[in-house]
């Protein structure tokens, strides 16, 4: 550890480790069956093993890691079911966010989602995973931001990164694209059922692209592609 550095608050070296093992999680360099040993996080980071502790309960939480035993934590491998369930929660509270945004949404807010969208399209046509999701989750925080319910956005918080994590393993991004911009033309548009029609077709898009690539077609069920 470098001691010459300026002590920061411990709460924001926790949220950093915290957020530096989701982003290797996130971006595969940490998959699932991995174990992690706060030692050698603790080195590896430039840290305390306090922080490192902290931050696996956290992730535990957030329902990327699992505790095996006191010295033994591993990141968690998603069934099929809990994906499922993801998907079926993303879905509920998506359709209302998007009907809530275009009711809501005023010119400002439109011209901040138009900008995200445009972000998006430039992260997709750079062909990078880890800007592609990034660029798309943003969008989809905004579409909340936009619905202006605070409670909506307290029940999604601790589901946010697992959700960043669905967005990540559908990489059909041309296609992802083409839908969140029907889906910013919906909001737009002003028309709340558009807007939750075009939420829902868009999360049951994704979630039959994301399980065929994930686990493969379900029985009796042919590739969504």
């Amino acid at each position: 550890m470098d001691t010459d550095a300026p002590r920061q608050p411990l709460a924001a070296v926790r949220q950093r480790v915290r957020d530096e093992l989701r982003d290797r999680i996130l971006e595969g360099r940490l998959r699932p069956g991995d174990r992690l040993v706060e030692r050698d996080l603790a080195e590896d980071l430039g840290v305390s093993r306090v922080p490192v502790r902290e931050a696996i309960r956290s992730l535990e939480a957030e329902g990327f890691l699992v505790v095996q035993s006191p010295r033994r934590v591993v990141v968690r491998q998603l069934s099929r079911v809990d994906v499922e369930e993801l998907f079926d929660v993303r879905e509920a509270l998506e359709v209302l966010a998007s009907g809530l945004a275009a009711a809501r949404a005023d010119r400002l807010g439109l011209r901040r989602l138009q900008r995200l969208l445009g972000q998006a399209e430039k992260a997709t046509a750079s062909g990078r995973a880890a800007r592609i999701t990034e660029a798309n989750s943003r969008f989809h925080d905004e579409i909340i931001a936009l619905a202006g319910n605070g409670l909506l956005s307290t029940v999604l918080q601790p589901l946010e990164g697992r959700l960043r994590w669905l967005t990540r393993q559908n990489e059909h991004w041309g296609d992802l694209l083409a839908e969140h911009r029907r889906l910013y033309e919906a909001i737009a548009s002003g028309d709340t059922e558009r807007a939750k029609a075009c939420a829902l077709e868009h999360v049951r898009t994704n979630r039959a692209a994301t399980l065929d690539q994930l686990f493969g077609p379900a029985p009796g069920a042919g590739s969504v592609r």
